[in-house]
């Protein structure tokens, strides 16, 4: 092989990485994280894991990336250690899809429908398709569509460019004795592993082994070893993943290794001990991308096969690698666990995630201010406490999850997630922000109640009904907000119109009984500071309500919804009218 010649080679690899990552991004993309959230239902059922895990590794094309995913699962708490080993074996089968679709380069026949399998013949019209769908299509779910379409014309381009580039090795005498030494199984293994390891993808190294295999100077016995270290070197991806993670996430990623080291000395150990007796003969026979794919899927299979029984063994295993120590602390409280770095590789479902923390926010808020109200007519000093502790929790999450939206932002977004990160970004300050009422609410009623003081009967009935209306308008909203329900946030900025004229009155009222002197200064101010914390919370709703409208009905400038609505809207009229007569002082 002269220089030119290895230009051409490494091109073609270049060629045939990027399409192996451009695919499996765009088929992510394209999922919109519902590969993950299937991954995150597994059971302690475990065939049912392991076709989970093969199914959704057959899709996105990375057995590495499902395994980094469990692994963030585990660290979350989102699956136990013994859920995520089934998935883990399932990812190894599903990675073999790869090899099969590789070994199509290999189709040698003169007949029309089997050249029409050959890459050669269908790649350049899925190009073209592609391509046209990327410029010429608005349709972003048909964008994806074609980027998965170039991306695997790039790939078996790649394979093929490779393969042409590596033929004339075959009359290399150097180059054919370096593959017999790899019929050492113990060399074999290395490289595969150490090939593996560097470009953290299996699928990609068993793809190079299917080239190199082009020259016919690759034997079936010099590539079985090193299909075997290709499978313990993809671990490397899952236990730099478990760095810096909780020790059931590391253990996870020990699983991973056991499995492939277990799996390969068992599968060695056989293999090899029935040749030393039998003497395989097609050892020395010249492979092929359909024999390395045949090699790669039977190991897979039979390891998972042999070892899923003893799952709980392999579980073990971890533990007594990473033992348990009774005093130390596993993390943080669960709902900001889930939001994990490993999660932001597939940035859907990371805005999922961000999500699952938004709702728990928004629950967080609904159960302060129910609690509020409760508090003013019957004072309770553990309400107090409670309402204090969700603030300062509330603070802390806002906190991390705008950090770790601010990550997902910058990761290549589909337009209903980025829309999506946009809404959960304003969402959680107005929750934030209606805890930090709640919290200013309960902390004057601790001090009415202190300086045992107490409104009129004629104020505190006044009060209790704002109370009732702001608990509604806060119910609303985390409804509309957790469960998408564009119904009920409609609902929400007539009862905040409503709430805001019962405050104007409410003031109004308070001012004729303090110029009477049924109330004091002193209570009349700590009175309006309820008040007005009150409306101010209602207010935080309607901006909840309105940017989820925004975002649904393509509406995007805030309010715009509102005004539209006071403008000769009947809806609005009618839900209006009912909640003030509901919500009238007496």
């Amino acid at each position: 092989m002269d220089f030119f010649g290895l230009l051409t080679m490494v091109g073609g690899l270049a060629l045939f990485l990027y399409g192996m990552d451009t695919m499996g991004n765009a088929l992510s993309k394209l999922a919109g994280g519902r590969l993950e959230q299937i991954l995150e239902k597994a059971t302690n059922n475990k065939l049912k894991a392991v076709l989970l895990g093969t199914g959704v590794t057959a899709v996105i094309q990375s057995s590495s990336a499902t395994t980094v995913m469990v692994v963030g699962f585990v660290n979350s708490g989102i699956i136990k250690l013994t859920q995520a080993v089934g998935i883990i074996m399932g990812a190894n089968i599903g990675t073999t899809v790869t090899s099969w679709l590789l070994s199509l380069t290999g189709i040698e026949s003169e007949n029309f429908i089997l050249q029409l399998l050959k890459p050669s013949s269908f790649s350049p019209v899925l190009a073209m398709i592609g391509i046209v769908l990327i410029m010429f299509v608005k349709s972003e779910k048909k964008k994806d569509i074609g980027t998965i379409m170039i991306g695997f014309a790039l790939l078996m381009f790649g394979m093929e460019t490779m393969s042409g580039a590596v033929k004339p090795l075959a009359d290399v005498p150097e180059f054919t004795s370096l593959f017999t030494a790899f019929q050492n199984p113990i060399l074999g293994m290395a490289v595969g592993a150490i090939l593996t390891a560097v470009i953290q993808s299996s699928s990609a190294s068993v793809g190079i082994l299917q080239a190199m295999c082009a020259t016919g100077g690759v034997t079936i016995g010099a590539a079985l070893p090193v299909i075997m270290g290709q499978n313990i070197g993809t671990c490397v991806t899952a236990l730099l993943s478990g760095i810096g993670a909780n020790k059931n996430a590391r253990r996870a990623s020990l699983v991973h290794l056991y499995f492939n080291l277990i799996g390969t000395a068992l599968f060695m150990a056989i293999f090899y001990g029935i040749n030393a007796f039998v003497d395989f003969a097609f050892l020395s026979d010249t492979a092929n991308g359909a024999i390395i794919a045949v090699i790669h899927s039977v190991f897979n299979i039979a390891a998972t096969i042999a070892l899923l029984p003893a799952s709980k063994l392999l579980v073990k295993l971890a533990y007594l690698t990473i033992p348990d120590k009774g005093n130390e602390d596993e993390g943080e409280e669960t709902e900001l666990k889930v939001l994990d770095e490993r999660f932001l590789e597939r940035p859907a479902f990371a805005v999922a995630q961000c999500k699952t923390v938004a709702c728990d926010m928004a629950q967080y808020v609904e159960e302060a201010m129910k609690m509020t109200g409760f508090n003013q007519k019957n004072y309770d000093k553990s309400l107090v406490d409670k309402v204090m502790n969700i603030e300062d929790k509330l603070d802390e999450m806002q906190d991390e999850l705008s950090s770790y939206l601010t990550k997902v932002s910058m990761r290549p977004l589909s337009e209903k997630d980025s829309r999506s990160v946009t809404k959960f970004s304003k969402a959680i300050i107005d929750f934030e922000r209606i805890s930090d009422y709640a919290k200013g609410i309960v902390y004057s009623q601790k001090k009415l109640h202190a300086e045992k003081k107490q409104p009129s009967e004629e104020g505190l009935g006044d009060i209790t009904i704002m109370f009732e209306a702001t608990t509604e308008i806060v119910e609303n909203t985390v409804q509309c907000f957790v469960h998408d329900d564009l119904n009920m946030a409609m609902q929400v900025d007539p009862l905040a119109d409503v709430i805001h004229e019962l405050k104007k009155e409410l003031r109004r009222r308070h001012n004729r009984r303090l110029a009477e002197g049924n109330c004091s200064v002193e209570l009349g101010v700590t009175l309006t500071d309820m008040i007005t914390s009150l409306e101010r919370i209602a207010q935080h709703c309607s901006n909840v309500a309105e940017a989820y409208i925004a975002t649904e009905t393509d509406t995007y400038a805030l309010h715009e919804y509102a005004r539209s609505l006071k403008e000769g809207n009947e809806y609005y009229k009618e839900l209006y009218n009912d909640y003030k007569e509901r919500f009238t002082l007496k």
